[in-house]
């Protein structure tokens, strides 16, 4: 049965799609209108629903249709208050089952475990205490800010969970924002245009390495990297990470790593 979010935007994907169309504005004011319209009860933030369907929800079945194969609809936030509907080529940020997991001994305090809030939190400390960022990247990275919110230039208001600064073995200066995601929330492309955008405007003398992380079912964690191409954002390294007790790590797993080169 149809949710009240999908009725609104499909209303507003309807009233500008026609066939060919790659990509077109609406206002937030609109989905307010459209819940009027259609007699549904006036969204308390109407903001939410186009960030229910980036990062939640799956569009209505009306709206996924009209894609054609191999491509998606995003939405986009192109200004204070606006959002873009646009295809992109498919992207899924979504742990591969096949991948190697490396064991990695547990630094996360047991009172951090204890009273994290909620999945992202946990994510976001465990990535710190146990220095997974520098681990993944190869770079000494310190954390210099998290649940950054700032405005980018043609964006409005954009989020990212924590952002690294680091430093590499030639002196290379990075920023590196990390967006991370527990529970049934999943990390969207959109996210990842936003991280590299920020960057830009941001810290234009820096380089930028986003970065996604994503508890997978078993505990273990999946770390993404990414760059931009002609064709859009694309993964250029996944690697996933078992945290154990020290006493669970083998000498025979740590000679097996010891002969492991990217």
């Amino acid at each position: 049965m149809a949710t009240r979010y999908d009725k609104i935007i499909r209303s507003i994907f309807e009233k500008y799609y026609v066939i060919g169309t790659t990509r077109f504005e609406f206002a937030r004011d609109e989905i307010i209108h459209a819940a009027e319209e259609l007699q549904l009860p006036r969204p308390k933030n109407p903001g939410d629903i186009p960030y229910s369907y980036r990062y939640r929800r799956q569009l209505p079945k009306e709206i996924l249709d009209t894609a054609p194969d191999g491509y998606e609809w995003l939405i986009r936030s192109v200004g204070v208050s606006r959002y873009q509907f646009a295809l992109a080529k498919i992207m899924k940020i979504v742990p591969s089952e096949n991948y190697l997991k490396t064991k990695v001994p547990d630094a996360t305090p047991g009172i951090i475990r204890k009273y994290a809030v909620n999945d992202e939190q946990a994510l976001l400390a465990i990535l710190r205490y146990n220095r997974l960022i520098d681990i993944f990247s190869g770079i000494t990275c310190y954390s210099l800010q998290n649940h950054l919110r700032t405005t980018v230039k043609n964006m409005g208001q954009v989020e990212t969970d924590e952002l690294y600064v680091g430093i590499d073995k030639h002196g290379a200066h990075y920023i590196i924002p990390v967006q991370a995601k527990g529970g049934n929330d999943r990390i969207g492309p959109v996210q990842i245009e936003q991280d590299f955008a920020l960057c830009e405007e941001k810290y234009p003398a820096l380089i930028c390495r986003p970065i996604a992380a994503q508890f997978m079912n078993d505990g273990a964690i999946a770390l993404f990297g990414f760059v931009k191409t002609d064709e859009g954002i694309r993964i250029s390294l996944e690697k996933h990470y078992q945290l154990v007790p020290p006493e669970e790590l083998t000498a025979s797993e740590i000679a097996t790593y010891r002969g492991v080169h990217d």
